[in-house]
Protein backbone atom coordinates (compact mmCIF):
# COMPACT_ATOMS: atom_id res chain seq x y z
CA UNK A 1 0.00 0.00 0.00
CA UNK A 2 1.76 3.28 -0.69
CA UNK A 3 0.10 5.72 2.11
CA UNK A 4 1.37 9.38 0.63
CA UNK A 5 -0.56 8.45 -2.74
CA UNK A 6 -3.76 7.10 -1.15
CA UNK A 7 -3.62 10.24 1.25
CA UNK A 8 -3.28 12.53 -2.05
CA UNK A 9 -6.06 10.59 -4.02
CA UNK A 10 -8.53 11.03 -1.10
CA UNK A 11 -7.39 14.40 -0.67
CA UNK A 12 -8.79 15.53 -4.08
CA UNK A 13 -11.66 13.37 -3.52
CA UNK A 14 -11.50 9.39 -4.45
CA UNK A 15 -13.36 8.32 -1.71
CA UNK A 16 -12.24 4.68 -2.89
CA UNK A 17 -8.68 5.50 -1.68
CA UNK A 18 -9.93 6.92 1.83
CA UNK A 19 -11.78 3.87 1.77
CA UNK A 20 -8.78 1.70 1.12
CA UNK A 21 -6.97 3.84 4.19
CA UNK A 22 -9.82 3.00 6.40
CA UNK A 23 -9.53 -0.77 5.43
CA UNK A 24 -5.37 -0.73 6.07
CA UNK A 25 -6.17 0.77 9.85
CA UNK A 26 -9.21 -0.29 10.97
CA UNK A 27 -8.45 -3.39 12.86
CA UNK A 28 -5.59 -1.38 14.52
CA UNK A 29 -7.63 1.29 15.08
CA UNK A 30 -10.36 -0.19 16.98
CA UNK A 31 -7.77 -2.77 19.19
CA UNK A 32 -6.78 1.04 20.53
CA UNK A 33 -10.14 1.95 21.17
CA UNK A 34 -11.13 -1.32 22.23
CA UNK A 35 -7.95 -1.16 25.22
CA UNK A 36 -8.67 2.60 25.83
CA UNK A 37 -12.66 2.64 26.33
CA UNK A 38 -12.76 -1.24 27.78
CA UNK A 39 -16.14 -1.44 26.20
CA UNK A 40 -16.80 -3.47 22.07
CA UNK A 41 -19.73 -0.78 21.33
CA UNK A 42 -17.68 2.41 22.52
CA UNK A 43 -14.37 1.29 20.99
CA UNK A 44 -16.57 0.59 17.85
CA UNK A 45 -18.54 3.99 17.85
CA UNK A 46 -14.61 6.01 18.61
CA UNK A 47 -13.62 3.98 15.43
CA UNK A 48 -16.06 5.06 13.07
CA UNK A 49 -16.27 8.38 14.45
CA UNK A 50 -12.88 8.90 14.07
CA UNK A 51 -12.16 7.80 10.56
CA UNK A 52 -15.38 9.96 9.56
CA UNK A 53 -14.09 13.23 11.65
CA UNK A 54 -10.66 12.05 9.17
CA UNK A 55 -12.35 12.16 6.22
CA UNK A 56 -13.55 15.40 6.87
CA UNK A 57 -10.36 17.24 8.51
CA UNK A 58 -8.61 15.91 5.10
CA UNK A 59 -7.70 18.51 3.84
CA UNK A 60 -6.11 19.81 7.14
CA UNK A 61 -3.54 16.94 6.65
CA UNK A 62 0.06 18.24 6.15
CA UNK A 63 2.13 14.92 5.48
CA UNK A 64 3.85 12.42 7.53
CA UNK A 65 2.17 9.63 8.90
CA UNK A 66 -1.48 9.30 7.65
CA UNK A 67 -1.27 6.32 10.30
CA UNK A 68 -0.33 8.51 13.44
CA UNK A 69 -2.91 11.55 12.38
CA UNK A 70 -5.75 8.88 12.25
CA UNK A 71 -4.93 6.87 15.29
CA UNK A 72 -4.87 10.77 17.04
CA UNK A 73 -8.04 11.51 15.90
CA UNK A 74 -9.44 8.03 16.93
CA UNK A 75 -7.92 8.31 20.56
CA UNK A 76 -9.39 11.71 20.87
CA UNK A 77 -13.14 10.00 20.34
CA UNK A 78 -11.99 7.42 22.51
CA UNK A 79 -11.52 10.53 25.42
CA UNK A 80 -14.80 11.49 24.30
CA UNK A 81 -16.57 8.42 24.58
CA UNK A 82 -15.29 8.54 28.21
CA UNK A 83 -16.23 11.73 29.40
CA UNK A 84 -20.01 10.95 28.14
CA UNK A 85 -19.45 7.52 29.96
CA UNK A 86 -18.58 8.84 33.18
CA UNK A 87 -21.24 12.04 33.01
CA UNK A 88 -24.09 9.23 31.95
CA UNK A 89 -23.04 5.81 33.18
CA UNK A 90 -25.22 3.07 31.83
CA UNK A 91 -25.16 -0.46 31.30
CA UNK A 92 -26.34 -1.54 27.98
CA UNK A 93 -28.25 -4.36 27.40
CA UNK A 94 -26.17 -6.77 26.12
CA UNK A 95 -23.65 -6.84 29.19
CA UNK A 96 -27.05 -7.67 31.12
CA UNK A 97 -27.60 -10.68 28.85
CA UNK A 98 -24.11 -12.24 28.55
CA UNK A 99 -20.91 -11.01 30.41
CA UNK A 100 -18.57 -11.15 27.33
CA UNK A 101 -15.26 -9.33 28.36
CA UNK A 102 -13.88 -9.29 25.04
CA UNK A 103 -14.54 -8.28 21.65
CA UNK A 104 -15.18 -11.81 19.76
CA UNK A 105 -13.34 -10.30 16.71
CA UNK A 106 -9.89 -10.62 19.14
CA UNK A 107 -10.50 -14.46 19.59
CA UNK A 108 -8.26 -16.94 17.91
CA UNK A 109 -10.76 -20.10 16.87
CA UNK A 110 -7.42 -22.30 16.31
CA UNK A 111 -6.81 -22.94 20.30
CA UNK A 112 -7.71 -25.54 22.30
CA UNK A 113 -10.66 -24.80 25.07
CA UNK A 114 -7.51 -24.62 27.56
CA UNK A 115 -5.82 -22.41 26.04
CA UNK A 116 -8.70 -20.31 25.27
CA UNK A 117 -9.98 -19.63 28.38
CA UNK A 118 -6.11 -19.12 29.71
CA UNK A 119 -5.95 -16.36 27.26
CA UNK A 120 -9.60 -15.21 27.80
CA UNK A 121 -8.16 -14.78 31.16
CA UNK A 122 -4.80 -13.22 30.94
CA UNK A 123 -6.72 -10.73 28.49
CA UNK A 124 -9.13 -9.79 31.50
CA UNK A 125 -6.07 -9.68 33.67
CA UNK A 126 -4.18 -7.27 31.11
CA UNK A 127 -7.17 -5.30 30.63
CA UNK A 128 -8.09 -5.10 34.31
CA UNK A 129 -4.45 -3.74 34.32
CA UNK A 130 -4.74 -1.03 31.73
CA UNK A 131 -7.71 0.29 33.01
CA UNK A 132 -5.99 1.44 36.24
CA UNK A 133 -3.26 3.58 34.68
CA UNK A 134 -3.58 7.26 34.17
CA UNK A 135 -5.20 7.67 30.63
CA UNK A 136 -1.83 9.09 28.82
CA UNK A 137 0.22 6.18 29.95
CA UNK A 138 -2.89 3.64 28.80
CA UNK A 139 -2.61 5.01 25.72
CA UNK A 140 0.91 5.05 25.51
CA UNK A 141 1.24 1.30 26.65
CA UNK A 142 -1.25 0.34 24.40
CA UNK A 143 0.43 1.71 21.35
CA UNK A 144 3.56 0.06 22.13
CA UNK A 145 3.38 -3.18 23.74
CA UNK A 146 0.17 -4.20 22.03
CA UNK A 147 0.40 -2.69 18.82
CA UNK A 148 3.18 -2.77 18.14
CA UNK A 149 4.26 1.02 16.61
CA UNK A 150 7.72 2.76 17.17
CA UNK A 151 8.48 5.44 19.93
CA UNK A 152 8.25 7.84 17.00
CA UNK A 153 4.40 6.95 15.88
CA UNK A 154 3.42 7.15 19.20
CA UNK A 155 4.56 10.44 19.76
CA UNK A 156 2.89 11.90 16.36
CA UNK A 157 0.04 10.04 17.40
CA UNK A 158 -0.64 11.22 20.72
CA UNK A 159 1.00 14.72 19.77
CA UNK A 160 3.65 14.91 22.57
CA UNK A 161 7.59 14.83 22.21
CA UNK A 162 9.60 11.33 22.05
CA UNK A 163 10.95 11.65 25.90
CA UNK A 164 6.95 11.90 26.99
CA UNK A 165 6.44 9.13 24.99
CA UNK A 166 9.41 6.94 27.12
CA UNK A 167 8.43 8.70 30.15
CA UNK A 168 4.68 7.58 30.23
CA UNK A 169 5.83 3.80 29.15
CA UNK A 170 8.45 3.38 31.41
CA UNK A 171 5.87 4.75 34.55
CA UNK A 172 2.72 2.70 32.31
CA UNK A 173 4.68 -0.42 32.69
CA UNK A 174 6.47 -0.28 36.16
CA UNK A 175 2.27 0.20 37.41
CA UNK A 176 1.70 -2.95 35.02
CA UNK A 177 4.76 -4.87 36.22
CA UNK A 178 3.20 -4.08 39.58
CA UNK A 179 -0.02 -5.14 39.74
CA UNK A 180 0.85 -8.49 37.96
CA UNK A 181 3.19 -9.17 40.62
CA UNK A 182 0.70 -8.37 43.25
CA UNK A 183 -2.38 -10.38 41.65
CA UNK A 184 -0.60 -13.51 39.96
CA UNK A 185 -3.22 -15.54 41.30
CA UNK A 186 -4.99 -13.91 38.01
CA UNK A 187 -2.25 -15.11 36.09
CA UNK A 188 -2.12 -18.36 33.98
CA UNK A 189 0.32 -20.95 35.94
CA UNK A 190 2.70 -20.74 33.20
CA UNK A 191 3.37 -16.28 34.02
CA UNK A 192 3.47 -16.67 37.46
CA UNK A 193 6.87 -16.79 39.16
CA UNK A 194 8.72 -19.62 39.98
CA UNK A 195 7.63 -20.09 43.69
CA UNK A 196 4.60 -18.21 43.49
CA UNK A 197 0.84 -19.79 44.11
Amino acid sequence: MNEEALVERAQRGDVQAYNELVLAYQQLAYNVAYRITSNEDQAMDATQDGFLKGYRALSQFRGGSFKAWILRIITNCCYDQLRRRQRRPQTPIDDLLENDEHSRLLEDTDDRPETAVERQEFDITIQRALNLLPEDQRVTVIMSDIEGMSYEEIAAATDVALGTVKSRLSRGRAKLRAFLSEHQELLPSYLRLSGEV
